[in-house]
Formats: structure tokens, C-alpha cells, sequence
């Protein structure tokens, strides 16, 4: 998943960001309003951290910009950050368009809880255990396994596999475009050839046909996870 981090604060950017990172997102980071609006008319994400102290163009203002009617970064969740605990701060945050709040300073367990809670519900599901027939993608315990019988089978995923198979049956059963697969496996400060994102899917071919799963690549455009027809 690729998150866009607004935040004028270094050293808290920072720290968010390697929260983040490690927890398996691809992070991009810019300082102001100005510049999150400026990137987001060219680049899309999964979800946008804003805090609201901003310089010059508040949080608040970014968030009722980005709700602006035809905006292409209207229906990307939210997530204000502030440091002021009145309700009046808050409740206008949500009333401008923003999905969720959190006050600093906070735990980074949480936020990653609530991005889970965003993401899922941006993307239509109900539950942080993503399933496709006998593959089941625990987000919260980011464990991953398949099902053989009654017995929940442990696999192993790398950081980008799971990133890619994230996608995959976050979309199922519609095809995840190579393009959204590669803008989640890396950030501004990461390079990645689109080739990897072959590489990646390769692998998992290898991990989820022993359960029936296949990864159909679907040309010109990405890849579709489909259940093997043993007939």
C-alpha cells in the first residue's frame, strides 16, 4: 500500500515514516499542503496522513480541497493528525471530508490499526483477514497461510510479496493493475523496474499453486488471482 505522509515536522515525519516502512507501506513524504496538492494532481495513493498544523495551508484546508467534487483524490481516505485535543478541531476535520483523526502523541500500533480500518473499508471489505478459497491474508498479524482440510498452512511471505498479494486479493476477483502494484512496492526514495513486479508474481505462483490458486497475468493491464479448475 503507498501512503502520502503531509507533515512539517521533521524529526515526527521521520519517525512515522520508519513506523510505517517497517510495518510494510510505501511511504512518500512532503512538508507542506501546497506540495501534497501539487503531487496528488499526478500521483494517486492508498491513503493520506495529513497533519493539520500545517504552514500556510492548513491540514484542514488540504482535506477540503482534496474533497473537492471531480478531484481525483476524492475518494482517498484521510487521516488528520493534530496536537490540539479541542472537539471543535476535530469535529471539523470530519466535517470536511476526513475519515478518521488521531491526537498526538499517539501510539504507532494505533495508527496502524486505523490505516488498516481505512484501507479496508476504501476497499470494500469487511475484515483484516482477506481470503481467496484456501488462502486467507491475515493485515492485522501479517500472517499468511493456506488451507489444507481443517489445517490452516503457515506462508511465507517477503515484505513485497505481501505487498503484492495484498493487492491481489484486495481486488479479487478483479485483476490488480501492474501499474497500482508497482506504485505500492515502492516510494519517491526507492527505485524499482517494472520487471520486479514479474519477479514478485512469480514467486507467489510458486507459494499459492500447491492450493489451487493461480495467478493469471492479463495482458496490457495487471494480474488476477483465480481459483485451478482440478478438472
Amino acid at each position: 500500500m503507498r501512503l502520502l505522509l503531509v507533515e512539517d515536522d521533521l524529526m515526527v515525519a521521520s519517525g512515522i515514516k520508519l513506523g510505517l516502512t517497517d510495518a510494510g507501506y510505501a511511504v512518500d513524504w512532503v512538508g507542506s499542503g501546497e506540495r501534497a496538492e501539487e503531487v496528488l494532481k499526478k500521483e494517486t495513493f492508498d491513503a493520506a496522513i495529513v497533519d493539520i498544523g500545517l504552514p500556510s495551508m492548513t491540514g484542514l484546508e488540504l482535506t477540503r480541497r482534496l474533497r473537492k467534487a471531480g478531484s481525483a483524490s476524492a475518494a482517498m481516505p484521510v487521516l488528520i493528525l493534530t496536537a490540539r485535543d479541542a472537539l471543535q478541531d476535530r469535529v471539523q476535520g470530519l466535517d470536511l471530508g476526513a475519515d478518521d483523526y488521531m491526537v498526538k502523541p499517539f501510539e504507532l500500533p494505533e495508527l496502524l490499526a486505523r490505516l488498516r480500518a481505512l484501507l479496508r473499508r476504501s476497499q470494500a471489505a469487511t475484515s483484516a483477514v482477506l481470503t481467496f478459497g484456501p488462502i486467507e491474508l491475515d493485515t492485522a498479524a501479517r500472517r499468511a497461510g493456506g488451507r489444507k482440510g481443517e489445517e490452516l498452512v503457515p506462508i511465507e511471505l517477503g515484505p513485497r510479496e505481501w505487498t503484492v498479494m495484498e493487492y491481489l486479493l484486495l481486488n479479487a476477483p478483479k485483476p490488480a493493475s501492474k501499474d497500482k502494484l508497482l506504485q505500492a512496492l515502492t516510494g519517491w526514495d526507492k527505485e524499482i523496474t517494472p520487471n520486479a513486479v514479474e519477479v514478485y508474481i512469480s514467486r507467489l505462483r510458486g507459494k499459492l499453486e500447491p492450493y489451487g490458486v493461480a495467478l493469471r497475468s492479463i495482458r496490457g493491464f495487471g494480474y488476477r488471482v483465480e481459483l485451478v479448475d482440478p478438472g
